[in-house]
């Protein structure tokens, strides 16, 4: 099998590709500042998250959480940051630059398997985003039919890549019993000409963009007992410790954010505006698709991890190769600042 790229190479691609492309290319030039707020109650304790892409409809519940106020509610003064182009996923937040980040428990587990102490403490999306893409009309119907076909995903890292190991463990293959081409960030394209079978993406991005453009489809998605764990609230275990009722706070803010877009689609995507520069009447089509399609993979809006889940996925990620070092997957993730 091929070995896993490091974790700081990871990163930060894994969210590229779940938010590449998610407003189209006019949106991907842009960059954006959080839009002024009022100022923040006297004795507001001040938190920055991180996220690793540029403004995009994918943040939109804290997006919500922000202009609805309810960082503000909670005491708190939330400064929300996007990262460069270059930056790691992870490193902000371990260099003390971000106190949260909005990240994959998969990419968590292998940043802590490196030796980094972080945390994650509250779910975000309860159903893991990405899947295998097909032609609507392909022959294709089960994972089990991929022996022999020819597979495109960016590399081998990240959710893609975790996602393809999990559904061909799942229908009793591997890597070697198919053609996996590693063809970057350019899944839509290698589909439509028939470069390739099928395509590793996610739901609320390729599936999105290659229906938009006119490309029927399936997706073949993950066993339901799948040991990936998805996009998380992460922080590090020193600020769990130190100020366990801002972490608290923060959640609870949070999933009132998530909640809230769930019953209003429509108002986050206004909101979003404010925060997502060039949202034009085109664009934000394309932001409401993708918010229509993200929603359902956000669930409950509980944020409640499944913990045997992630032991199952430390199991995983070990037998595949994926960790860099052994790793006590309980310190990794906790239920305990839920509301």
């Amino acid at each position: 099998m091929t070995p896993a790229a490091p974790a700081s190479a990871l990163t930060r691609r894994t969210l590229l590709a779940a938010g590449a492309g998610l407003l189209g290319a006019g949106l991907a030039a842009c960059g954006g500042q959080q839009p002024e707020q009022p100022a923040a109650s006297p004795g507001a304790i001040p938190l920055t998250l991180g996220f690793s892409y540029i403004p995009d409809i994918q943040f939109a519940p804290f997006y919500a959480a922000d202009a609805h106020g309810f960082y503000r509610e909670a005491g708190l003064d939330v400064t929300l940051r996007h990262h460069g182009g270059s930056e790691s996923l992870f490193g902000a937040l371990e260099q003390g630059q971000e106190d949260l980040l909005v990240a994959s428990g998969d990419e968590l587990l292998q940043a802590c398997s490196a030796g980094s102490e972080l945390v994650s403490v509250a779910r975000v999306y309860q159903t893991y985003p990405v899947a295998l893409i097909v032609p609507a009309d392909s022959d294709i119907q089960t994972a089990a039919d991929l022996r022999g076909r020819t597979v495109g995903t960016p590399g081998p890292y990240g959710g893609n890549w975790f996602a393809l190991l999990a559904i061909l463990a799942g229908a009793g293959l591997t890597p070697e019993d198919l053609t996996i081409d590693y063809i970057g960030f350019t899944q839509q394209a290698a589909l439509t000409t028939g470069a390739v079978d099928g395509v590793m993406g996610y739901l609320n991005n390729e599936a999105v963009r290659l229906t938009a453009a006119g490309t029927p489809v399936r997706t073949i998605t993950l066993p339901e007992d799948a040991a990936l764990a998805s996009i998380a609230i992460n922080t590090t275990r020193a600020l769990t410790q130190q100020q366990p009722d801002a972490v608290r706070a923060f959640v609870a803010a949070s999933l009132r954010g998530i909640r809230s877009v769930v019953e209003d689609p429509a108002g986050a995507v206004e909101l979003s505006g404010d925060y997502i520069p060039g949202l034009t009447a085109s664009a934000r089509r394309d932001a409401e698709a993708t918010l229509a399609a993200t929603i359902p993979l956000l669930g409950d809006a509980s944020g409640r991890h499944d913990l045997q889940q992630w032991e199952r996925m430390a199991q995983f990620m070990a037998e595949a190769d994926l960790l860099e070092g052994e790793v006590d997957w309980s310190q990794a993730v906790t239920n305990d600042f839920l509301p």
